[in-house]
C-alpha cells in the first residue's frame, strides 16, 4: 500500500465516507510548504463532494492557499457541491482561466444553482465564461421563478420522434458528437411533431430491444410531465411519491425544454428535510461556515419569541405566588409537568410536520390522526400519573399532592398531543410555515397549561 493511499485512508468504519484527520494534514502540509505537485497527487483520488467537505472544514486562510496552489485542477463539480456560505469566497479566489473552464464542464442545471445565489459581478464573470448557446441557456432558467423546477432542470435532453425505432435511436446516439449529450441520461424522451413529450423510453430497454422494434412499444409505464413553474418541492415530492428516475419539464405550451433527474429532486428534498429540522430548532437556515454575526441574526428572533412565551407561563406562576408560599413542594414538582407536556408535545408536532410535509396527512385523515394523538397522551398521561402520584406521596407524604400532581400530568398530556398536532395544520392552513413558528406555540400552550392544571387543581384541594 503506497503512502498516499494510507494517508487517504479512512480510520475507521464509521468514517468509511469522511477525510480522516491525517488526510487533511498531508493535505495543509503540502499547501504549507506550497508543493502543488505533492497537493495536486493527495488531492487525485479524491471525490468533489469531499474536496468541497474539506474546503468547508478549513478556516478561511487555508481555503485560500489551497484553492490557488490547486490551481488549474479545480473542477467545476467542486462548485456544485460546495456549500453556499463559502461558494462565493472560493470563486472570488479563483484565476479567470481556472473558473471559466470550470464552468464550461459543468451541465446547466449545476451552472443555474451555481450562480442564482451570487452577487451580480461574479454571476457576468460566469456566465461570459461560458459559450453561447450554454449562456442563453442559462439565462433563460434564471429567468424562471426561484425554486421552481424551471430552475431545476437541466437543458441537455436526449429527444426522439415518437416514430423511430431503437435503431434510429442507437444510430443518433453514436453519431451525435459528445458535448451535444448530457454527461449522464437514463432516458430518451419520445415527442410529438410539436415537441410535446409524450415518453419515457429507458436505456436498458433500448439496448436489449431488437433495432426494428418502435420506441412507443417499449415506453414506460409510468410517466410525469413537470411543468416549468411547478414548486421545486412539489418536484421532488413527485419524484419520491412515483419513484421517478427523471422527468420531462415543459413551457406554457406544453413543449419539451429541459428535464429534471433524480440526484436533483432528491438533493432538494434532502434540503427541504435539512430545513424542517432547523426551523423545528429555530435556527433558521444556518451553516457551519456562517459567521457569528450572521449566526447570531439567524438565532435572535426566535429566541425572542421563547422569551415571550416564557413569560407568559411566569404570569401563570405568579396568578399561584400565595400557595406556592405556603407549599414549597408545588415549586419543586411544577418544572416536572411542564417539562413533560412540552416533550410531549415537541413529539406529536415533529410527526405532524413531518406528515404535513411528505403530504401524508391530509383533510382526509386530520381527524383520525389527532385522536390518536390525544389517546396516546392520555394513556402516557395516566402511566406517568401513577408514577409521578407515587412519588408525590412517598417523597412529600402527602396523598393529596400526588393525586394533584397525578391528575396535572394527565391533563397536560392529553393537551401536548392536541396541541403538538392541530397547531401545525392550522398554522399551514393559514399559509404559515408551520416547521418555523409551531415549535413556540406548543411550548407556549404546554408550559401555560402545565403550571395552570398543577398549580390550578393545588390551590383547589390543598389550600
Amino acid at each position: 500500500m503506497s503512502d498516499q493511499t494510507a494517508e487517504l485512508e479512512p480510520e475507521g468504519e464509521d468514517d468509511a465516507y469522511l477525510l480522516g484527520p491525517k488526510a487533511i494534514a498531508a493535505i495543509l502540509y503540502a499547501v504549507d510548504i506550497e508543493d502543488s505537485a505533492k497537493l495536486t497527487e493527495l488531492m487525485e483520488p479524491l471525490h468533489p463532494a469531499d474536496i468541497a467537505d474539506l474546503l468547508e472544514q478549513i478556516n478561511a486562510f487555508d481555503r485560500s492557499r489551497l484553492v490557488r496552489l490547486y490551481g488549474r485542477e479545480f473542477d467545476g463539480e467542486i462548485l456544485s457541491e460546495l456549500d453556499e456560505s463559502i461558494r462565493e469566497e472560493v470563486i472570488s479566489v479563483l484565476t479567470p482561466q481556472v473558473l471559466t473552464q470550470a464552468v464550461r464542464d459543468m451541465d446547466s442545471d449545476d451552472v443555474v444553482d451555481l450562480v442564482e445565489d451570487l452577487e451580480d459581478h461574479q454571476q457576468e464573470a460566469i456566465l461570459e465564461a461560458l459559450e453561447d448557446v450554454d449562456r442563453a441557456a442559462v439565462q433563460q432558467a434564471l429567468g424562471y421563478p426561484e425554486y421552481s423546477a424551471g430552475r431545476l432542470m437541466q437543458r441537455e435532453v436526449v429527444m426522439a420522434p415518437e416514430h423511430w425505432t431503437v435503431g434510429e435511436a442507437i444510430d443518433y446516439l453514436r453519431t451525435t458528437p459528445e458535448d451535444e449529450l448530457p454527461a449522464q441520461f437514463y432516458h430518451i424522451v419520445l415527442v410529438d411533431p410539436r415537441l410535446h413529450p409524450i415518453g419515457n423510453v429507458t436505456l436498458g430497454k433500448v439496448m436489449r430491444s431488437k433495432r426494428e422494434t418502435r420506441l412507443m412499444d417499449i415506453k414506460e409505464e409510468t410517466f410525469q410531465v413537470i411543468p416549468a413553474l411547478q414548486d421545486e418541492g412539489e418536484v421532488a415530492y413527485a419524484f419520491n411519491q412515483y419513484h421517478l428516475i427523471s422527468a420531462p419539464v415543459v413551457d406554457e405550451e406544453d413543449r419539451l425544454i429541459g428535464v429534471i433527474t433524480i440526484d436533483d429532486a432528491m438533493a432538494v428534498l434532502d434540503e427541504e428535510h435539512e430545513e424542517d429540522i432547523l426551523r423545528l430548532a429555530g435556527v433558521g437556515e444556518g451553516s457551519l461556515s456562517d459567521r457569528v454575526i450572521e449566526t447570531t441574526k439567524q438565532r435572535l428572533p426566535w429566541l425572542a419569541v421563547n422569551l415571550v412565551t416564557a413569560i407568559a407561563a411566569s404570569l401563570v406562576i405568579a396568578q399561584f405566588e400565595m400557595a406556592i408560599a405556603q407549599i414549597v413542594a408545588l415549586a419543586v414538582l411544577m418544572p416536572i409537568v411542564a417539562s413533560m407536556g412540552g416533550n410531549a408535545g415537541t413529539q406529536s408536532l415533529t410527526v405532524a410536520v413531518r406528515a404535513i410535509a411528505t403530504k401524508d396527512l391530509t383533510g382526509a385523515n386530520v381527524w383520525r390522526v389527532i385522536r390518536r394523538e390525544v389517546l396516546v397522551g392520555l394513556i402516557n398521561g395516566l402511566i406517568f400519573a401513577v408514577v409521578m402520584g407515587v412519588v408525590g406521596v412517598i417523597w412529600f407524604g402527602s396523598p393529596a399532592l400526588g393525586y394533584v400532581i397525578a391528575v396535572a400530568m394527565v391533563i397536560n398530556l392529553v393537551v401536548a398531543g392536541l396541541a403538538g398536532t392541530v397547531i401545525p395544520v392550522v398554522l399551514e392552513r393559514a399559509g404559515v410555515d408551520p416547521a418555523l413558528a409551531s415549535g413556540a406555540f406548543v411550548t407556549t400552550v404546554t408550559d401555560v397549561v402545565g403550571f395552570f392544571a398543577f398549580l390550578g387543581l393545588a390551590a383547589l384541594v390543598l389550600l
